[in-house]
């Protein structure tokens, strides 16, 4: 007689909540924080050092500043260590839950239903210890930020594999497995669109703020007015003509070389990639790796933005417009999917996120065009009235005579070429399911939002508007920026427009027959 085989119990069943056991913070981080500081206490104990040495000596500057920059260290590394010590986390079945605090202890949880981005970053120092920070997300706008927002929970830092288990665990949905394989690869990024990173803006804000860093150096050794001293021999020994396209060369030759550098370290490696499960996921960056997980179920549209300089090239960068990100300036990069890329590469990818984006936009009246070119010949003017004060309230030389009057003449051509590129990028149309709206010359963009995604509107019309027969539109949304606006069209055809994008939602406050009148 055989015994009997044991039977088939099925997968072990999952750890109750008491049974979870809480995890800590990886003890690499405060190895991390203390080089961090170390650093950070060499780069300013140097100019500090420099300073007290030129007035007394190096062996006493060095008195003052090396216990200066333990105390330094010591004030930031102690309390990490008493944060790694008292911070725990688990993930049960139902909640992500985090406790910290010494004299109050707070503990936090999120509902793991209500959870849709787990975020990852790494910058090289976590890199260096292969560690990773975790942020999770219910993709809701919280007035905070960071750890302290009521929305995020923040898990700084944990082992690179214990960060990619938590990424799959909390973002699994039921019936599907994380099969890597399974991965639809929308966008790669290509060494080639590094040409169109000196085209954007950035270029001569990186260029100023390197003027500013090389004053701040100089003052740091006490020779703040050297820059200018040099400017000013360089004038008087090869002119200022001369001295100014030097000038002008330089600094554009410096904002191109930061903006190639700002661009590649924020995006090199970038990939857009569709998951299993319908999530949606950006990893870039060079020195800081960087890693977005959004769910699609909270995309509700895509907007096509083109500044100016890259437009001209041709390209284009694909943004997002989804639930809980909002897209401001401090959060520009979380919500762009693809970065300045040629247009075809702009539309495949906005067609792989959201569907065929091809419309045929509605032009707007030429009552539209001639109010752009009002205010265009208002800016004449005021430039004008200035060039003509500064001649007879001042007496200036040729030189800057000439620099303002060219100034002046550049920026009214300026404001006439802008108004009439601003009424040639006016549009808006239907789409499936999509309204599409486009606007902006400067920065051009083209947003199409989901319909079912609008949940009002509002009407705007100033006192010039009513004069010409227009009206603006602004669809009002959960997503994005919470508004996106078709602006300037015919004021009987934009409203019918609305009726037709979302009906009944706009009908009842239209002026019309009532039914049964005469």
């Amino acid at each position: 007689m055989t015994d009997a085989e044991p039977a088939d119990e099925g997968p072990a069943p999952e750890p109750t909540e008491a049974e979870t056991p809480w995890r800590r913070l990886h003890r690499d981080t405060l190895k991390m924080t203390a080089l961090f500081m170390a650093g950070f206490a060499a780069l300013t104990a140097v100019p500090a050092a420099t300073g007290i040495a030129s007035g007394t000596s190096w062996p006493i500057a060095l008195a003052f500043v090396v216990p200066g920059a333990a105390v330094v260290i010591a004030a930031v590394v102690v309390p990490d260590a008493i944060r790694l010590k008292v911070t725990h986390y688990r993930v049960t079945g139902t909640r992500v839950e985090m406790i910290t605090g010494v004299v109050f202890k707070r503990r936090r949880s999120l509902a793991r239903e209500r959870i849709r981005s787990v975020d990852l970053s790494a910058n090289p120092l976590h890199r260096l210890f292969g560690l990773v920070k975790v942020k999770v997300g219910t993709g809701e706008s919280g007035s905070g930020s960071g750890a302290t927002s009521e929305q995020t929970l923040t898990l700084d830092s944990v082992d690179r594999a214990e960060a990619d288990r938590l990424r799959a665990e909390l973002l699994r949905r039921a019936g599907v497995e994380a099969d890597s394989d399974a991965e639809q690869r929308l966008a790669t990024w290509r060494l080639g669109w590094l040409k169109y990173a000196p085209l954007s803006f950035l270029t001569p804000l990186l260029a100023g703020a390197v003027i500013g860093a090389v004053f701040q150096v100089a003052d740091w050794f006490g020779r703040g007015g050297l820059p200018v001293e040099i400017v000013a021999d360089l004038v008087e020994r090869y002119g200022p003509w001369r001295v100014l396209l030097l000038g002008l060369v330089a600094v554009v030759l410096v904002g191109v070389i930061g903006s190639l550098a700002f661009q590649a370290e924020a995006w090199w490696g970038h990939r857009l990639d569709r998951e299993p499960g319908g999530t949606l996921r950006v990893r870039r960056g060079l020195l800081v790796n960087r890693s977005l997980s959004l769910e699609e179920e909270r995309i509700r549209g895509v907007e096509v933005v083109e500044p100016l300089g890259v437009r001209s090239a041709g390209a284009a960068r694909l943004d997002v417009v989804a639930i809980g990100l909002k897209t401001d300036q401090k959060n520009a990069d979380l919500t762009t999917l693809v970065p300045a890329a040629p247009r075809p590469v702009i539309s495949a990818a906005a067609d792989a996120v959201i569907g065929p984006t091809e419309t045929e936009l509605i032009a707007h009246p030429k009552a539209a065009r001639t109010r752009r070119l009002r205010w265009a010949a208002v800016a004449v003017l005021v430039l004008a009235a200035i060039v003509a004060a500064v001649h007879l309230l001042w007496s200036i030389p040729g030189f800057w005579s000439a620099v303002v009057v060219l100034a002046a003449v550049l920026a009214g051509a300026w404001a006439v070429w802008t108004a009439l590129d601003s009424y040639a990028s006016l549009g808006h149309g239907l789409n499936r399911g999509y309204m599409v709206a486009r606007s902006g010359s400067v920065r051009r963009s083209t947003v199409h939002l989901d319909r079912s995604g609008i949940i009002g509107w509002r009407i705007k019309q100033s006192v010039f508007q009513r004069r010409m027969g227009l009206m603006t539109l602004d669809a009002t949304t959960a997503a994005g920026r919470g508004h996106y606006a078709a602006i300037d069209g015919d004021e009987h055809e934009i409203l019918d427009f609305a009726d037709e994008t979302v009906p009944e939602l706009l009908r009842p406050f239209l002026v019309g027959d009532e039914p049964g009148g005469e």
